[in-house]
């Protein structure tokens, strides 16, 4: 007999009673149909532990399941936003990103309109709705959403918090991706200022905004800052391994690429000599 291990135990738990509090939530609606917002709410946590569990079939389910309880019914607004939010993200994060659209749209709606903090989940929505849009090439819906957080999180926290600083490292991706290497290069070099400032020149996320920088730089010909960009990133990375050995490797590469693409192939076995030292001695 196959052992069950701890860890799927407490999952198994976890589901059977959120089942259980759905069971007895549809049977309080039966009588007393103002208990609605119990039942959309236990669903909720049902589809959270699905999720969690790797049901992702079954959190599906629950999530659409609560959102038909909650239809035509006046609930407080938070609830039906928070299963949207929830239903948006799973499909969006398990490959089914058109199917994530409508329900990414209607959830940013919801926190929109309730303000307050809410203004900051439906940036960081925006943030997520604007990636899908990139990976589907709809460019200029992505950079609309990707606009609109980056204002609400600059309204909210100021300019200088690494919440605008990702949103304007991924505005610089998605002007890369278009075709606009001098935007792309004004949004990294936005976003690696504000990391400076607020995580410190040798912060890990400073070593990427770089090289994202060091790539744009390169496409706009301007290769000797794309090398000084490259070079400062795997310094920082350098000084942290093995933390950050898969990064190391991953912008070397890059390095690498550029330099064997401009003609420097000696530069470029050198690099390579010299990563190879660096990682036997991790």
């Amino acid at each position: 007999m196959p052992e069950i291990t701890s860890s799927a135990a407490t999952a198994d738990s976890v589901i059977h009673a959120a089942r259980k509090a759905v069971e007895v939530q549809r049977e309080a609606v039966k009588e007393f149909p103002g208990k609605a917002p119990g039942l959309v709410r236990a669903l909720q946590a049902l589809g959270d532990a699905q999720r969690d569990a790797g049901d992702i079939a079954g959190a599906e389910a629950s999530f659409l399941d609560a959102l038909e309880a909650g239809k035509d019914l006046e609930l407080p607004a938070d609830v039906m936003a928070n299963v949207r939010t929830s239903l948006a993200t799973l499909l969006d994060f398990n490959g089914r990103e058109a199917d994530s659209l409508p329900y990414y749209e209607e959830a940013i709606s919801s926190h929109e309109a309730l303000g307050g903090d809410n203004l900051e989940v439906a940036a960081q929505l925006r943030n997520n709705l604007a990636m899908t849009y990139k990976c589907m090439d709809k460019f200029a819906l992505a950079e609309q959403h990707y606009l609109r957080a980056l204002e609400t999180l600059e309204n909210k926290r100021g300019r200088k918090s690494e919440s605008v600083a990702c949103v304007f490292n991924n505005l610089g991706s998605l002007y890369y991706a278009a075709g606009f290497p001098d935007q792309a290069k004004e949004m990294f070099e936005d976003g690696l200022q504000i990391r400076i400032e607020v995580l410190g020149e040798n912060h890990r996320d400073v070593a990427q905004s770089l090289c994202n920088l060091a790539t744009a730089c390169h496409e706009l010909k301007d290769n000797e800052a794309a090398q000084q960009h490259f070079e400062k990133s795997l310094k920082i990375l350098e000084a942290q391994l093995p933390q950050e050995e898969r990064s190391y490797e991953a912008i070397g590469a890059d390095y690498v690429a550029m330099l064997e693409i401009i003609g420097e192939e000696g530069k470029a076995a050198a690099l390579k000599k010299r990563m190879e030292k660096v990682l036997a001695t991790v």
